[in-house]
């Protein structure tokens, strides 16, 4: 596979389960909600395992110190709700990047994505409705 579609995965895979990370952390120790941290981390753990046999072709083409995208501004976060919506958009956009690089290596592995981000659409619904009044 070209390198550039390796950075491709690398950085969206990175990019998703730092989304979920963040999500996860807030439903653990923001809400004290077992039962959606259980299932964000369920997704990001289903997310590295899809493409965990290709962890060193990941490293060798990862080039973090060149990355143009490394000094992109930060966005500041007003609260929570801001906070909550940016990771699971990130989460998001990153599970469907995976979904379309993935059918170069194996369309079943793409399949996997595209289930992975409907789930976090369920989840990322039921948590603002659960939530709303915090929101």
């Amino acid at each position: 596979m070209e390198k550039r579609f390796v950075r491709i995965l690398d950085t969206n895979l990175n990019r998703c389960k730092e989304g979920l990370r963040v999500i996860e952390d807030t439903c653990r120790f923001v809400f004290c909600d077992a039962t959606f941290y259980k299932k964000i981390r369920k997704v990001r753990h289903l997310s590295s395992k899809y493409l965990a046999d290709r962890y060193e072709q990941f490293l060798s083409a990862r080039d973090s110190v060149k990355d143009s995208g490394r000094k992109a501004k930060e966005q500041s976060r007003e609260n929570l709700r801001n906070i909550v919506i940016a990771n699971f958009k990130r989460a998001e956009e990153s599970l469907r990047v995976l979904e379309e690089y993935s059918k170069i290596i194996d369309f079943n592995i793409a399949l996997k994505y595209k289930a992975l981000r409907y789930e976090v659409y369920t989840i990322e619904k039921k948590m603002f409705l659960k939530y709303k009044n915090i929101f």
